[in-house]
């Protein structure tokens, strides 16, 4: 058994998802992305969570196309069905589209374990389900969401929270930080990181031999020659010379809404955004029911759904699970890429 589950590894490459938070949508968009057994042509799925959560689901949405199989060891992998872990043995409430502590207790459970199972090699990839930013927070949590979790556990001195669909890539400096931060917090050295980090992944984990990436400016107009701001001169304007001198195609600072309003980002293979917003408005409003948000410089391949626990939704069959479909396609095929990629992330 144990030489079957690691063939079946080498073969596809085994994803693991975790649960998220169990009152949100997380539990439906995973049954509903994976109910369809063709996934299984493509990779091995290992859901972190609760066979009796995924269970209560199933039952109240009538999901009778969603079968699973319990494991109790990797090396009890069945490569033709979709594998469940379960994170905790006790009895939990589930109060569909309630903020509760156990739901945070249960996704911080899932997420342990699945990146543990993630540090050890025993999964390839991992697909993060929403989790509730307040809920999970914890004496060994305190963290402002899934990235710098694991971009922490993974030992990597830094990552890029990067939104992808067919469209676009766009990449933010500064992420979850108060907007009257953004400005102390944009320095040199922060956008050179940052642009480093999306040129690498774009190369490593996207295949683009020569990428060319847009840095957005910070203010208005791109600062209008300093009128407006100095950000762009004294920041973004020498980053960008920078790597030009190095042969990198990289250009820029973009007035942000000229730059979506006219389509120019569809010249470019990465978007650098200064902050939370400038990006994460155009893209969800370019695609936000297939886009992904994939960690860039980190050893390991995470994505996740671009979306919240959307407790509103929770518990009513109405959920899209197009992202969270798309982020395990992402991940995989990410992992592809990196096993042909020569050059180290």
């Amino acid at each position: 058994m144990e030489a079957a589950a690691k063939k079946a590894r080498a073969k596809k490459p085994v994803i693991g998802i975790s649960i998220g938070d169990i009152n949100g949508i997380g539990p439906e968009v995973i049954i509903k992305a994976l109910s369809d057994s063709r996934i299984l042509n493509h990779i091995t799925p290992v859901i972190f969570g609760s066979t009796k959560v995924l269970s209560y689901y199933r039952k109240m949405m009538k999901f009778d196309d969603f079968h699973y199989s319990q494991l109790r060891s990797i090396n009890e992998l069945n490569p033709r069905k979709v594998n469940v872990v379960n994170c905790w043995h006790d009895m939990v409430e589930i109060k569909v589209g309630q903020v509760t502590p156990e739901a945070g207790n249960c996704a911080y459970l899932a997420l342990r374990e699945a990146t543990n199972y993630l540090k050890e090699d025993k999964i390839h990839a991992i697909v993060t389900a929403p989790i509730n930013k307040k809920n999970i927070q914890r004496d060994d949590f305190k963290f402002v969401g899934h990235t710098d979790f694991i971009t922490e556990e993974l030992g990597a001195p830094d990552s890029l929270m990067l939104m992808v669909n067919e469209k676009l890539r766009i990449g933010v400096v500064t992420a979850h930080i108060p907007v009257n931060e953004i400005s102390k917090n944009l320095t040199r050295e922060a956008v050179e990181k940052k642009l480093d980090i999306m040129i690498k992944s774009l190369k490593n984990d996207f295949g683009i031999e020569k990428p060319r990436v847009a840095l957005l400016g910070l203010n208005p107009h791109a600062g209008e020659d300093g009128l407006l701001g100095k950000e762009e001169a004294e920041i973004i304007e020498p980053v960008i010379a920078s790597n030009k001198n190095k042969g990198k195609l990289v250009f820029g600072p973009f007035p942000s809404d000229g730059f979506f309003g006219t389509l120019q980002y569809q010249k470019f293979d990465g978007i650098l955004a200064m902050y939370h917003d400038q990006g994460l408005i155009p893209f969800k409003m370019l695609g936000f029911e297939s886009g992904v948000n994939y960690t860039a410089g980190i050893p390991k391949v995470r994505t996740s759904p671009d979306h919240g626990t959307a407790y509103s939704l929770a518990g009513k069959n109405a959920a899209n699970p197009d992202s969270m479909r798309a982020a395990i396609y992402l991940a995989a095929e990410t992992v592809k890429i990196r096993n042909q990629a020569e050059i180290p992330v």
